[in-house]
C-alpha cells in the first residue's frame, strides 16, 4: 500500500508536520507546547482544521483530547482508533507526537479516498497530554480516556508557578460537564505510529519497529535538606552541604544502573540548589530521579535499593532526604496479535523490521486498559529525542504511515474484530 504515490495524503502529512513545527519554535531552535498553552491550543486548532479537511467528523472531549472520526456502515462494532499526543518538552523535536497524528489524518484520510467508508468506524486521536512537562503528572489525555484519571484530579496539581491544572483547563476552554465524557468503552483496537526516539532501528539497518512492550517508570523527586552557611566562615567538617550530598546520590545511582545492567536505566535530568548562591553552602536541593525497566521485580528492587542507598548517604553527610515517587507506572505488554498482524505486513511489503521493547512510555500503555493497543516504531536519525536536532527521515515517515494505513485497512474495512 504506497500512500505516498497513490494520494495526496503523505504530501498533505509533511506540509501538516512542517505547520505544526512552527508553533511553539524557540529561537533557539525546538519547539514547547505545554498542556493549556497558548501554543497547545494553537496546535489543536490547527489539527483540527486539518482533520475537518480530510473529510473527517471533528469533536473535542471535556479535558481537550482532539478526535477526528470517519464513520462505519457498523456502529455497534468496537472503534479502531490511532493517533499520539500534540504537546511537547520544553523545546523539544517536531516529530515526537507529533508524526503519530500527522499519520493517523493521512492513514484515513487515504483510506476514506481509496476505499470509501469503513465496515468498523475510525478514528484518530490527538491527546491533550503525554509527556508531563507542565505539570507533575504523565498521560493526562489517553489516562482520561481509560479511567485513570478523572476530571477533579487537576484541582490539587500544580506547575512551576503555580496554576493547577484544573485552572489551566478551564482558561483553555475545558473541562466543562456540558463537554463530552473522556471515558471510552467502545475501543476496540489502538495502532499509534511514532518515531523511535532511539539508535536502534538505524544501528541494525531496519526500517520499522514492531513494539512488544513499553517498560514501566518511576520517577521521583528527590529533596535533599542541609545547613545554608556562610562559604567563608565554616569549616568543612562543620558542614551540612546539601548539594554535596546530591551530587553523591546522583553519581551513586549512576554507577548502580551501570553494575545492575539488564536494560536498568537510571537518570537525573532536573536538579536545583537553594539559595543558589556563590558564597553560601546549600541548605536544600532538589533533583528529579527517572528509572526504567521492563520487568516490574526488577523495577522495584533498583528503585527500593537507590532510594535505601539515598539514605546512608544522607545519614553519612548529617543531611535529610525524602522522596516522593508521583510517576509509578508498570511495564506494559502490547498486543501479540496486533504486534502479529504488523509484523506480517512489513514482510509482505518487503520492509526490514526488528521485534523490540520501547524505553520510552507512551500513550499506548495507557490504552492497553481499555482496548488492543499496538505500536510501530520508525527510525530516529542519531537516535535524537527531545531535543532540536529530532529527526526522522521522510521515505521512513512514508514506510511507517503506509504499513499503518494498511493495519486500518484490515482492522476497520474486513472487521478484524477477532484478529
Amino acid at each position: 500500500m504506497n500512500i505516498a504515490a497513490e494520494s495526496g495524503a503523505f504530501a498533505d502529512m509533511m506540509r501538516l508536520l512542517e505547520d505544526l513545527g512552527r508553533i511553539g519554535r524557540e529561537p533557539g531552535g525546538g519547539v514547547t507546547r505545554l498542556l493549556y498553552s497558548p501554543s497547545w491550543q494553537e496546535a489543536q486548532r490547527l489539527l483540527a482544521g486539518r482533520m475537518a479537511d480530510a473529510g473527517l467528523e471533528v469533536r473535542y472531549d471535556r479535558v481537550g483530547n482532539l478526535y477526528g472520526r470517519l464513520p462505519g456502515t457498523r456502529p455497534d462494532l468496537p472503534v479502531v482508533l490511532t493517533g499520539s499526543h500534540v504537546d511537547t518538552v520544553r523545546a523539544g523535536g517536531d516529530y515526537d507526537g507529533a508524526g503519530g497524528i500527522a499519520a493517523g489524518i493521512a492513514a484515513l484520510s487515504y483510506l476514506k479516498r481509496r476505499f470509501g467508508m469503513p465496515v468498523r468506524t475510525l478514528e484518530v486521536v490527538s491527546f491533550c497530554e503525554e509527556e508531563g512537562s507542565r505539570f507533575p503528572l504523565t498521560y493526562w489525555g489517553s489516562g482520561s480516556i481509560g479511567g485513570r484519571y478523572r476530571i477533579g484530579d487537576g484541582t490539587g496539581i500544580y506547575d512551576a508557578d503555580g496554576v493547577s491544572l484544573d485552572e489551566a483547563m478551564k482558561a483553555a476552554g475545558f473541562g466543562h460537564e456540558s463537554q463530552p465524557d473522556c471515558r471510552r468503552r467502545d475501543i476496540g483496537d489502538y495502532v499509534e505510529l511514532h518515531i523511535e526516539q532511539g539508535v536502534v532501528l538505524e544501528a541494525a539497518g531496519r526500517r520499522i519497529g514492531v513494539v512488544e512492550s513499553i517498560v514501566g517508570q518511576r520517577r521521583y523527586g528527590i529533596a535533599v535538606t542541609g545547613n545554608s552557611n556562610h562559604a567563608g566562615t565554616t569549616p568543612m567538617s562543620y558542614r551540612a552541604d546539601a548539594l554535596a550530598g546530591a551530587a553523591d546520590m546522583i553519581v551513586r545511582v549512576e554507577e548502580m544502573a551501570k553494575q545492575a545492567g539488564n536494560g536498568v536505566v537510571a537518570t537525573v535530568g532536573r536538579i536545583e540548589a537553594l539559595p543558589n548562591t556563590p558564597n553560601v553552602i546549600p541548605g536544600e536541593v532538589r533533583f528529579s530521579l527517572d528509572i526504567r525497566h521492563t520487568e516490574s521485580g526488577m523495577l522495584n528492587e533498583f528503585s527500593e535499593s537507590a532510594l535505601e542507598t539515598f539514605q546512608r548517604i544522607a545519614a553519612a553527610r548529617k543531611l535529610q532526604v525524602k522522596a516522593d515517587c508521583w510517576l509509578k507506572t508498570e511495564p506494559v505488554p502490547m498486543d501479540g496479535t496486533l504486534a502479529g498482524r504488523i509484523e506480517r505486513l512489513c514482510m509482505e511489503a518487503g520492509l526490514p523490521y526488528l521485534r523490540m521493547v520501547s524505553g520510552a512510555g507512551h500513550d499506548a500503555q495507557m490504552m492497553a486498559a481499555v482496548s488492543r493497543a499496538a505500536m510501530l516504531f520508525v527510525p530516529s536519525r542519531g537516535g535524537i529525542s527531545h531535543a532540536k536536532e529530532e529527526y526522522t527521515e521522510l521515505a521512513h515517515l512514508a514506510e511507517g504511515t503506509a504499513v499503518l494505513a494498511a493495519c486500518l485497512h484490515e482492522l476497520a474495512y474486513t472487521t478484524g474484530v477477532d484478529g
